[in-house]
């Protein structure tokens, strides 16, 4: 057993420099490549530049998927499945603002109930692979703060 250990060790050691050569010459695998926003149409109105970008896509697809959802469902007297969820996260976030702010702070209710659910949704997207994490980008937090 212990010759084998002996054996397998000069591979591992072996291995390391082909992994570093390789992220040196640039044929690695960059990690942060899906951070990076990529231009997938270039547009410039007035010298204004209003490019297409995958982070554009990502939100599209966002809101048209949250769209369908909303649309194709039908309000029944028994709530189904995403309404019960739906309730859930509106019960959760009323529940611990009137915890905190006690009632005078409902009327913040629609603010933070919306920062919390762009918030989600964006970090859910982000979950998906090679999918694009808006949260992750330092102006969206720029963004959240003046807001």
């Amino acid at each position: 057993m212990a010759e084998h250990a002996k054996q397998a060790a000069p591979a591992a050691v072996e291995a390391e420099p082909a992994v570093a050569q390789g992220a040196e010459g640039g044929s690695g695998i960059n990690p942060m490549e899906q951070f990076e926003i990529k231009r997938l149409a270039d547009w410039n109105i007035g010298g204004l530049d209003v490019s297409f970008t995958n982070a554009s896509l990502w939100m599209v697809i966002g809101v048209c998927v949250a769209s369908l959802v909303v649309l194709a469902g039908s309000s029944k007297l028994v709530p189904g499945r995403m309404q019960s969820i739906g309730e859930l996260i509106y019960e959760f976030i009323s529940g611990m603002m009137r915890d905190i702010l006690g009632d005078s702070g409902r009327s913040f209710f629609p603010l933070i109930f919306t920062l919390f659910m762009f918030v989600l949704s964006a970090n859910m997207l982000g979950m998906i692979p090679y999918s694009f994490t808006t949260t992750s980008q330092i102006i969206v937090t720029f963004g959240l703060a003046a807001f």
